[in-house]
């Protein structure tokens, strides 16, 4: 088995992890990321016109400049997956399969995981994700400038991406499997007073449809005479599942949704152990690209301290 000593070992290649190894080798600290992929999330979006500084960029180009820009500064990034991670002492012990690197003793972590988005699993989503399917309405809803959208979902960022929409789209549907709402009660009734939004309860999409694109949704009952609701966009806006299994044996702390909590340097409950981007309570929880980016900077210098006064 391969044996590899570093300071610092970064679990995840997305916006979170990658802005995290740039700090950190710029804190000379001996740096390795290890991800099944480099770019994360935004690998699936075909634009992106909220990163400051670029108009616009689309998600592969985006990712590969943040792993381009990573590597020049000498950061390691493996490809492969982690196994475990485990304490011992004041250092930790991890385990992968990433070829060379099978066991990295390191003398911090940051978690940079992320949490993916919770799908409907229905007929033709797959096919149409990123062509009139998305699950952000804050990243995307821009591109649907007077178009007919919906949201599917009824907690606080599906209310929120409906205002949201609202301010670009000619129509908002929300549409929710219950006839209550999780959301924040204010959300609802702003929502509600909206002239743009209608509400469609107690319904479930069952397929999307399209040639090239999304053209229309399936319902499993008929909302004014049609189970037929042609739309532009659809905004999946269910949740999220935290990528946290890695560190529970650690007994690390959670929120009541299941998200790493961190203090305001991203670190957690155990020492030298940290976490920055979606995985985590941190932000407001306001998974975006600049949060993601800002939360793994502010990790490396965190460990960089951490490492500098243990």
């Amino acid at each position: 088995m391969s044996v590899s000593n570093f300071d610092l070992l970064i679990v995840g290649g997305g916006a979170a992890g990658l802005s995290c190894a740039i700090y950190a080798v710029r804190y000379n600290l001996r740096t390795v990321v290890i991800s099944s992929d480099f770019g994360g999330q935004i690998l699936e979006t075909s634009d992106i016109e909220n990163w400051p500084g670029i108009k616009s960029i689309t998600g592969s180009m985006l990712s590969k400049n943040f792993e381009d820009h990573a590597r020049s500064l000498g950061a390691s990034l493996v490809y492969g997956f982690v196994k475990a991670v485990k304490r011992e002492e004041k250092n930790f012990r991890v385990e992968t399969d990433a070829n060379g690197f099978e066991e990295v003793f390191v003398k911090s972590v940051v978690l940079t995981s992320g949490a993916k988005h919770k799908k409907l699993g229905i007929r033709g989503e797959k096919e149409l994700s990123g062509r009139g399917i998305s699950y952000c309405a804050t990243c995307d809803g821009a591109f649907f400038k007077n178009k007919v959208v919906a949201v599917v979902g009824g907690g606080d960022s599906a209310i929120t991406g409906a205002l949201d929409l609202a301010s670009n789209a000619a129509k908002v549907y929300v549409i929710h499997r219950r006839d209550v709402f999780k959301a924040k009660p204010s959300y609802v009734d702003a929502a509600r007073a909206h002239p743009k939004i209608d509400f469609i309860m107690e319904t479930n999409l069952v397929e999307v449809g399209g040639s090239n694109k999304l053209e229309y949704v399936i319902l499993d009952k008929d909302y004014k005479d049609s189970n037929r609701l042609l739309l532009d966009g659809v905004f999946v806006e269910v949740g999220f599942l935290p990528e946290t299994e890695l560190v529970r044996n650690l007994g690390v702390e959670f929120d009541d949704q299941g998200y790493l909590k961190v203090a305001k340097d991203q670190s957690t409950n155990i020492p030298g152990l940290f976490a920055a981007g979606d995985v985590t309570n941190a932000s407001n929880r306001f998974a975006q690209l600049v949060t993601a980016a800002s939360e793994g900077a502010i990790a490396a210098e965190a460990s960089f301290r951490y490492i500098a006064f243990k």
